[in-house]
C-alpha cells in the first residue's frame, strides 16, 4: 500500500500518479488535499509519513510546488526517510543506498512525463541490503 499526500500546488501532479497506480493497480490510501484550495503542506507530510512509520502502508509518495518543505516536514516522523527526487537516478539510488521510503516531488520543477518515471523507478527498485547500506541508515537513524 502507497501512501498519497499532497498540497495545492502538488495537486495536479497528484491526480498524474494516481491515475498511473490505478492503471498499474497499484494499491494506495490518498490522505489529501483534494482540490487546489490553499492548504498547509505539513498537515498532509505528516499524515503520509505517520501511514508509512506506523506500519500501515509501505512506502509514500508526497508532492508540493518544490517538494522541499513537504519532504522537510516528513522527515521529522522518526522511521521516515523521505527523498526529493528530481530525476530517476536519484529515485533508483536513493531506494538502493537509503532505503528511502518516501518520494517526495516538486509540481512546478518536474513535469507529469518525468515524474511517472520516478515514480516508476522509486516503488519498482528494492533496496540492496549491502553491508554499508545498511550501517549507514543505522546511524541516521540514531
Amino acid at each position: 500500500m502507497i501512501a498519497l499526500g499532497c498540497d495545492h500546488g502538488g495537486f495536479p501532479l497528484m491526480k498524474e500518479v494516481i491515475a498511473y497506480l490505478d492503471a498499474n493497480h497499484i494499491p494506495y490510501e490518498n490522505f489529501g488535499t483534494f482540490s487546489e484550495e490553499s492548504v498547509d503542506y505539513p498537515v498532509y507530510a505528516k499524515k503520509v509519513a505517520h501511514a508509512v512509520a506506523d506500519g500501515k502502508c509501505e512506502k509514500g509518495i508526497l508532492i508540493c510546488g518544490t517538494g522541499i518543505g513537504i519532504s522537510i516536514a516528513a522527515n521529522k516522523v522518526k522511521g521516515i526517510r523521505a527523498a526529493l527526487c528530481g530525476d530517476v537516478f536519484s529515485a533508483k539510488a536513493t531506494r538502493e543506498h537509503n532505503d528511502a521510503n518516501i518520494l517526495a516531488m516538486g509540481a512546478r520543477v518536474i513535469g507529469p512525463g518525468l515524474a511517472l518515471e520516478i515514480v516508476k523507478a522509486f516503488l519498482e527498485t528494492p533496496f540492496s541490503n549491502d553491508a554499508r547500506h545498511v550501517r549507514r541508515i543505522a546511524q541516521i537513524e540514531d
